[in-house]
């Protein structure tokens, strides 16, 4: 329960009120809907802060029936007020102690950052915001990266990419122990979460002996 508190802090700014405002990220987009990390200790929730009291109290009713989290009757719900566009879930992780794993990724740092600017633009353009950052390099170009797409004071979640042609070389298990050591050398979590259906993502998770805390569910 600690960790996903800790992570959906990460994920998400919120209000004076604890609902949900804006996605942690740049450009900072809004937040779901509503936001739901079950854990075996119980679950933390999160509202969206323009849903209505009678919105709220309709979905933790709804909730508090019955064992497990109805998400056929939350949807329903959200669904009368506005749509549902998209729903995601997936497990939400925490790296252990990689600090005495070795890795083949280089930091990007200021004075190499133009490493990013053929394959990764984006995080070039966010590169302060994104540290701490990771890459593996060919051809004096990254092509495998991990970095923080979010971040707090308590911890950081990973964001991971490699360009195709270059996957299938354990390129992500280097860049991801990079990151997640220069984050535990900060004293802080680093933290990784994917979808049910990107299987790439979890086969990553599995080789990096993730542990699995929680189980997400997003409805935007």
């Amino acid at each position: 329960m600690e960790l996903m508190d800790i992570h959906v802090n990460v994920l998400f700014k919120h209000d004076t009120d604890g609902r949900i405002t804006l996605i942690n990220e740049p450009p900072h987009d809004d937040a779901p809907r509503f936001f739901i990390g079950a854990t075996k200790g119980g679950t933390v929730i999160r509202y969206h802060h323009l849903l209505t009291d009678h919105v709220v109290k309709e979905l933790e009713r709804a909730i508090s029936i019955g064992s497990g989290t109805p998400v056929a009757e939350i949807i329903h719900i959200l669904n009368r007020v506005q749509p549902i566009q998209h729903v995601s879930i997936g497990p939400a992780f925490l790296f252990p102690d990689v600090r005495e794993r070795s890795t083949k990724a280089i930091q990007i740092t200021e004075s190499n950052k133009e490493l990013l600017l053929p394959h990764f633009p984006y995080t070039f353009d966010e590169w302060e915001y994104k540290q701490p950052c990771y890459a593996i390099v060919q051809n004096d170009r990254a092509v495998s990266v991990c970095c923080s797409a979010r971040q707090s004071a308590k911890a950081a979640e990973a964001s991971l990419h490699t360009i195709e042609e270059y996957r299938g070389k354990a390129y992500g298990v280097e860049v991801s122990n990079g990151w997640a050591a220069e984050v535990q050398n900060q004293e802080r979590l680093a933290l990784y979460s994917t979808s049910w259906d990107n299987f790439s993502s979890q086969s990553v998770a599995k080789k990096l002996q993730l542990i699995q805390y929680g189980t997400d569910l997003h409805i935007s």
